[in-house]
């Protein structure tokens, strides 16, 4: 295969919200248009049990549910999805130039950069060495193999609050660890919490330690006001606080942030003409799949732009 058949107008690199919308969008247009979904087509959405405030969906929709109708929404378009992950970017030569994990080599005349965030570790050494022995980042992924058994889950956002409800389907009983006296989820979760018999919130409290010896036996809570320890006998521990932008791939390439996230000005433009970039991996503020759907439309139509201008 030559390398002028591996060029394409645009190349949009994650296959989340923010991905798959700009897709429609660039396949709309009437660009030449390829996504790279890495190993994880559908971004985190795929691991949400429900999602309620989409638009268009009158009834809460799975989250892997929804990915797969965009999915099947942009290849309808035409636009190409490649299960490749993209290693090495070129921005430096026009076109830019990307090395695949095949080691192909892609070529196209603009980039949308909407490779989204990944999940947040607390970074104690007790969390690493249970890691995936009962201490995960998913519970949608590993929540089935606690059923019955009492669970934890450390966190007090929207993502600790839908954890905690998914496990508590399961669980015995799920304990919601929070270092603050009051939750930052929206008012809905927090009133299904509440109102859950199964689900204990533990406020003013950290992960002081995981206990164990092949997998997890139970934790160390402290209690941050009062420094009082408390040993909970548990099988699951479920990180919830938060996700760090995947920007490792464009590290001195294109500007970014000091907490990661890839600088645009406000219309999806990074610090490289002809480089986009949309959705998580751009926003610290609102971390929401309709959010960054929209980022992802106004990519494309910035970049179809760019391009005819470019042409």
């Amino acid at each position: 295969m030559t390398e002028n058949e591996n060029h394409r107008d645009i190349i949009i690199i994650g296959c989340g919200p923010a991905g798959l919308s700009a897709a429609i969008y660039a396949a709309r247009g009437g660009a030449k248009t390829a996504i790279f979904s890495g190993m994880l087509p559908g971004g985190q959405l795929i691991q949400t049990m429900e999602v309620e405030n989409f638009p268009g969906f009158p009834e809460a929709v799975p989250g892997a549910d929804l990915m797969q109708k965009m999915m099947h929404q942009v290849k309808r378009l035409g636009c190409e999805i490649l299960g490749e992950e993209i290693i090495k970017v070129d921005f430096e030569t026009k076109p830019f130039k990307f090395t695949a994990s095949s080691k192909k080599v892609f070529t196209a005349d603009s980039v949308i950069i909407a490779t989204g965030a990944k999940a947040r570790w607390l970074g104690l050494p007790s969390e690493t060495k249970f890691r995936n022995k009962g201490v995960s980042s998913c519970a949608t992924c590993d929540g089935f193999f606690h059923r019955n058994k009492d669970v934890c889950v450390i966190g007090g956002g929207d993502t600790a609050a839908e954890d905690a409800l998914f496990l508590a389907k399961f669980s015995n009983k799920v304990y919601l660890v929070h270092r603050r006296d009051k939750l930052r989820t929206n008012r809905r979760s927090e009133e299904k919490l509440k109102a859950n018999p199964k689900i204990e919130i533990l406020y003013d409290s950290t992960l002081d330690e995981v206990l164990g010896s092949d997998k997890v036996s139970g934790v160390k809570i402290k209690n941050v006001k009062t420094n009082e320890i408390k040993e909970i006998n548990l099988s699951g521990v479920f990180i919830a606080i938060g996700h760090t932008p995947e920007t490792s791939l464009f590290k001195d390439k294109i500007e970014i942030d000091a907490q990661g996230y890839i600088k645009t000005d406000g219309h999806a433009k990074t610090s490289i003409e002809g480089v986009f970039a949309a959705g998580d991996v751009m926003d610290p503020n609102y971390k929401q799949a309709v959010i960054a759907a929209g980022t992802g439309a106004v990519a494309a139509m910035e970049t179809l732009k760019y391009i005819n201008i470019a042409r």
